[in-house]
């Protein structure tokens, strides 16, 4: 089943672990933009198997690092693989937790729970835009 971030899926829990709704800020351009490259969205897929600790803890990190690094210019999509195990053939996920960044190109990948934000922000190339 594919939940995207206003869905269903992990919402009760995670509610409990941020102490607010997941769809508080996501997808919203709050801040001010300085430079094209940085009005990009960033699209992001979220790969798990149910609402294990794990995936809920990847979710959790993934929100904190978006929130605090993209400031409201992404989209997150949940993808439940124990709804859906063919998906993991299609789009060659072979762990879990595993975040997928569809946009901007190209697309990079990173399995586990992403609880060394340095490495998540170098995977997902965030570090050169943090730096500039």
């Amino acid at each position: 089943m594919r939940v995207g971030i206003e869905g269903n899926l992990l919402k009760w829990t995670l509610n409990q672990i941020l102490g607010k709704t997941m769809t508080d800020h996501l997808s919203q351009d709050t801040a001010p933009v300085k430079e094209a490259k940085e009005k990009e969205t960033w699209q992001l897929r979220l790969y798990v198997a149910g609402q294990t600790p794990k995936s809920l803890v990847a979710f959790a990190n993934l929100k904190n690092i978006c929130e605090k690094h993209l400031q409201g210019q992404y989209s997150i999509e949940i993808i439940d693989l124990s709804k859906e195990p063919q998906l993991a053939i299609e789009h060659s996920i072979v762990a879990l937790p595993t975040l997928v960044r569809k946009l901007p190109e190209p697309i990079k990948k990173i399995i586990g729970d992403l609880s060394n934000t340095e490495k998540v922000l170098v995977g997902l190339q965030l570090i050169s835009l943090i730096n500039e």
